[in-house]
């Protein structure tokens, strides 16, 4: 209960120091102010989980027109209004601007802890409502990973292992390999499963709301902050924050992140409270960290501060034995969602998904599969539903052609290699240490390949 923060507001001192005595022995964090105009100062800097308030209280402000003011500061903040000289007109004035209770004076002292009880547990309640939504949103589809094959059981093994600490951990691999997937499996086979779960893709995010997204704002603290709010640094306290491609994250950016993770201490945007949490750090990234290292785009001190352990995600080329597991876990996740009773594959349409290379590996898979069901006629997935570029691609490399006149091998061989080359780098974001990697060469040769096919300046863009 120690992170439950409470503004008793009175002006009579000694209501307000009972009500301050009798919460703190409560297990609040409590603070009080003799006024409303006190009180707004008190607002204004810090967000307060409940706001007990009278509504006489001399000249100045009233409880009615704090409410109003703390409803347009901090909406999620509740109200519990307390007064000696109640109406009809009053409960229903306060009711209509937002309160949550009314209470009146003298009253028994059980009755305001059961009304405060209840309030906690209703914002307590909001926020877990607020979490389970993040949740769906996010498209967490998967309750397990799909997968047979070594690389895959070699991944489960450090899963398992990590889960056990709070070491800090990073997951590198292509786009559409499930890093998410392994993120969420380390997170609720931990000990912070029963917290929440902030994912936050950091490219996603303009640069210039990502530091109020993080850290969260005061209200009046930059245009648009209409609102004081807590930042996802603060939602995931007792649990995991998933930062997703974390290679995309600023410079700047990445200072910050280091100092929190130093500290586990940070300020909202315009707030001067300083905010502890206290969470367990997962990254993921489809960039080579080290390369951007060399470069200046990431700092080198923050690679080791969030690379504890490091999980890599095999391509689905790397494991092509788990391609049926997964047709046939698609398969069942769609069926419900078309009239037609589709079960399964023919071996030809398997055969072309096999061969195929799918540089956008699993999440590539998935909307396939979905795509083929959705256009099928039949009772199984067929070639006739399979895209044509998936298709050719796969008549690409079945055969080779002589011709009658036979065939240069050399020059055919050269055309092979600087194509197969364009691919690599292609699929790798350019970046040679990967792409040596896929083709399975020292990063030495696949220099010199790009100097003989006079690649050194071609751009991402004239790769497609």
């Amino acid at each position: 209960m120690n992170d439950i923060h409470i503004l008793v507001v009175d002006d009579e001192e000694s209501m307000r120091g009972f009500l301050t005595l009798m919460l703190k022995k409560e297990g609040y964090i409590v603070e009080s102010a003799q006024s409303g105009e006190e009180a707004l100062q008190y607002i204004e800097n810090k967000i307060y989980d409940l706001v007990i308030s009278d509504i006489q209280m001399g000249d100045g402000i009233n409880g009615v027109e704090l409410l109003k003011r703390i409803k347009s500061i901090s909406e999620d903040t509740m109200v519990l209004l307390i007064t000696a000289y109640a109406t009809v007109e009053t409960a229903l004035e306060a009711f209509r601007e937002g309160a949550w209770d009314y209470l009146m004076k003298p009253f028994d002292v059980n009755e305001i802890k059961i009304k405060i009880r209840k309030a906690i547990d209703k914002r307590q309640l909001e926020d877990e409502v607020i979490r389970l939504r993040k949740e769906v949103s996010d498209k967490y589809k998967h309750q397990n990973i799909i997968g047979k094959d070594n690389k895959m059981q070699q991944v489960y093994a450090l899963i398992e292992k990590v889960a056990k600490t709070d070491a800090a951990v990073l997951i590198t691999g292509e786009s559409g390999t499930g890093k998410d997937l392994v993120a969420r499996a380390i997170h609720f086979s931990s000990t912070c499963k029963d917290g929440p779960f902030i994912s936050i893709n950091c490219p996603a995010i303009p640069e210039s709301l990502l530091e109020s997204e993080l850290f969260g704002h005061m209200k009046g603290s930059f245009t648009g902050a209409v609102q004081n709010k807590k930042g996802l640094f603060e939602q995931a306290n007792e649990g995991t924050m998933f930062l997703d491609e974390i290679g995309e994250l600023p410079l700047q950016m990445q200072v910050k992140l280091l100092k929190v993770l130093q500290d586990k201490k940070f300020r909202r945007v315009g707030g001067m409270e300083e905010i502890t949490s206290n969470f367990r750090l997962i990254c993921a990234t489809n960039r080579d960290l080290l390369n951007a290292i060399e470069e200046n785009r990431f700092r080198e001190d923050l690679y080791y501060r969030i690379n504890v352990i490091q999980i890599d995600m095999p391509t689905l080329r790397e494991r092509k034995g788990d391609i049926p597991l997964l047709v046939e876990h698609f398969i069942r996740k769609y069926q419900g969602r078309t009239e037609k009773q589709i079960n399964g594959i023919t071996r030809e349409a398997l055969a072309i998904i096999m061969d195929y290379t799918w540089p956008g590996n699993i999440r590539q898979l998935e909307n396939i599969i979905e795509r083929a069901m959705t256009l099928e006629y039949e009772d199984k997935i067929t070639i006739d539903s399979i895209p044509e570029k998936i298709k050719n691609s796969a008549q690409k490399f079945d055969k080779i052609e002589l011709g009658d006149n036979g065939l240069d091998l050399k020059e055919y061989l050269d055309k092979e290699t600087k194509r197969y080359l364009i691919y690599a780098l292609k699929m790798t974001g350019g970046v040679h240490t990967k792409a040596a990697k896929m083709l399975r060469m020292p990063v030495r040769s696949i220099r010199y390949l790009i100097e003989k096919y006079d690649l050194k300046d071609i751009t991402l863009e004239e790769l497609e």
